[in-house]
């Protein structure tokens, strides 16, 4: 990898992780604070909140005098991963595109926004088919089984993607379909009941948001990437 790319890659992810940041508090901060009250119980879901838990709750989450700064650490930290995880994605949207150029192809901006979308697929839209994002206090399945099953989902679609689309054939294509459908038939690990502290509306809401800025998020790193690492500019 030349200095070009990784220097275009770094610097696509990490803008878009800053964009990414911006996003998760637009849409997602309030909803996962208001979950942390479910979970310590600070609210509880269809009952009165206890008036002096409330305000222990808000304490804890950096609403009264001098609590300021945990709160400005934990965006802090938000800001900083967003960019490191974007960052590593970008790096291997770069490597992709290298080898696609070195095999005579190009890749635009544009085409760009479509490699992007093609890892959010992998990433995020594949494994959230059976596994949604959760809020805290869900209770979940084992996570070495949610682990297994999320990465297994994602190097299938990823190689099925793949094969649809770089080789195309009828083979290849059915091949794909196949393996990108294996971990859904195959079944994500599943909880013999399902229950939680937080108000389901609010799990569907911050499930849905969590995808929309990924969608949003994997289009824009993949634009970026393929226009900073383009030789011809």
């Amino acid at each position: 990898m030349d200095i070009k790319t990784l220097t275009g890659a770094l610097i696509g992810g990490c803008a878009t992780g800053i964009v990414a940041g911006a996003l998760h508090f637009g849409f997602l901060q309030d909803i996962i604070l208001q979950a942390e009250l479910y979970e310590s119980r600070d609210l509880i879901h269809f009952g009165q909140p206890d008036t002096a838990a409330t305000g222990a709750g808000a304490e804890a989450h950096g609403h009264s005098d001098g609590g300021d700064a945990p709160e400005v650490t934990r965006n802090l930290l938000t800001m900083l991963f967003a960019g490191l995880i974007y960052a590593g994605y970008g790096l291997i949207l770069a490597a992709i595109f290298q080898f696609v150029r070195a095999r005579g192809h190009s890749v635009t901006a544009m085409q760009g926004v479509l490699w992007g979308l093609a890892g959010f697929a992998v990433v995020q839209m594949a494994p959230s088919m059976g596994l949604a994002p959760n809020l805290p206090g869900t209770i979940s399945e084992d996570i070495n089984l949610r682990q297994y099953w999320w990465f297994g989902t994602m190097a299938a679609t990823a190689i099925g993607l793949g094969l649809m689309f770089l080789r195309p054939s009828v083979l290849t294509i059915a091949v794909g379909f196949v393996l990108i459908a294996l971990p859904h038939v195959i079944g994500a690990p599943v909880l013999d009941e399902f229950y939680g502290v937080a108000p389901p509306e609010l799990s569907a809401t911050f499930a849905t948001r969590v995808i929309g800025v990924a969608f949003f998020s994997w289009a824009l790193l993949g634009a970026l990437v393929a226009r900073l690492t383009d030789p011809n500019t």
